[in-house]
């Protein structure tokens, strides 16, 4: 754990209970004497040092001992268009593009993505939270929607498409938003879009599901 979140942040002391005591406590085994990392949501960049105090079974008691500006980011911009897939697979792929350092993901609803899926960006921001905790980075990745392919191109001229047919994606290509399609790919109303796109094609032998293509691209970009 690189920090904890807290949102009584920048206060003179503080108390810690409930499962975060319990982690740190149980889990990590922090005893009376020990430096912690806090970091405020409303100001992710700004560390505070506090001493732990003591417990009493129940609760952490700690002091402010420092304070200092730390932002940990990316040095470069990545915006995913990315196909809208099972918000299960989405869940399980956010923690591996917040420590790559993903700075925006657009799910785009495509005409092969399944229309009854339901995005929850309040769980999805409780995912990044404990990411970054773990990580150290200071900012959640932005999360938006798009209705379709057409409007998501439109707002973005500049978007590289992953898709079969495209060059061979270079290491280092300057690409700031790219569009990743969902399970069975972009549907032929779709691709009539792309031709004033770059295209792209990832350089592996085999097939990626969507979520692997998401990470491998972020992986390979940044």
């Amino acid at each position: 754990m690189k920090f904890l979140l807290h949102d009584g942040v920048g206060a003179d002391e503080l108390s810690v209970s409930g499962d975060d005591y319990k982690y740190l406590i149980k889990v990590r085994r922090h005893k009376a004497g020990d430096l912690i990392a806090f970091r405020s949501r409303e100001r992710l960049s700004e560390e505070y040092r506090y001493r732990l105090e003591r417990t009493d079974g129940r609760c952490a008691y700690f002091s402010l001992q420092s304070h200092h500006h730390a932002p940990s980011e990316s040095n470069h911009r990545l915006h995913i268009g990315w196909c809208l897939v099972d918000p299960k697979t989405i869940e399980k792929t956010l923690p591996m593009l917040t420590e790559l350092g993903v700075s925006k993901i657009t799910f785009i609803h495509c005409r092969r993505s399944q229309q009854n899926f339901r995005l929850d960006f309040e769980r999805y921001k409780r995912i990044m939270e404990s990411s970054i905790m773990q990580c150290g980075r200071t900012s959640l990745i932005e999360l938006s929607e798009s209705p379709n392919m057409s409007t998501f191109l439109k707002e973005h001229n500049d978007a590289v498409v992953l898709d079969f047919g495209g060059e061979v994606l270079g290491s280092d290509e300057s690409i700031e938003t790219v569009v990743i399609g969902c399970e069975g790919g972009f549907d032929e109303s779709e691709r009539k879009v792309f031709s004033n796109h770059r295209i792209r094609l990832f350089p592996s032998p085999m097939i990626l599901r969507s979520e692997t293509a998401a990470v491998a691209i972020a992986s390979r970009l940044l």
